[in-house]
């Protein structure tokens, strides 16, 4: 699973730590981890102090691959916050959408209704053509 995390320093085991921030749920969702969880990463020198990273940990939460986050934090902001995409027209976006499904809904009620109607109808109509039948047949037997 992929995490977003942070580099820190344990100052007494005097080692490197990372900080997760958030998990990727899916491709584009990505959800905030709001209790602390550090991994130990030891003595890393590669890595600085309060850098972002991407980070892959296994099944079992052994970390299998970090790299830098600054290019994926960069395409975030050339997608996203060059276009104004922001938290209030997302927010708009979505209630427009809960609006047109209700409307849908609405659309579709009013449609099962009439289609419910049009077969009472259908059903009237064939009851009363089974009714006539039996005068019709009597009015063709007199013109015989």
């Amino acid at each position: 699973m992929l995490y977003l995390a942070q580099v820190c320093k344990n100052d007494f085991l005097e080692q490197y730590q990372l900080r997760l921030l958030a998990r990727q749920e899916t491709e584009y969702l990505w959800s905030i981890i709001s209790e602390e969880t550090f991994i130990l990463l030891g003595k890393v020198n590669t890595l600085s102090e309060k850098m972002l990273v991407l980070v892959k940990l296994s099944p079992t939460g052994e970390i299998e691959k970090i790299e830098d986050a600054t290019t994926w934090v960069l395409s975030l902001v050339q997608t996203y916050l060059k276009t104004g995409i922001t938290p209030e027209f997302l927010q708009q976006e979505a209630e427009q959408a809960e609006q047109w499904r209700q409307s849908l809904t609405l659309q579709n009620q009013d449609l099962a209704r009439r289609t419910l109607e049009l077969e009472a109808r259908r059903e009237q109509i064939q009851s009363l053509e089974e009714s006539l039948k039996p005068d019709l047949n009597y009015g063709q037997q007199d013109n015989s």
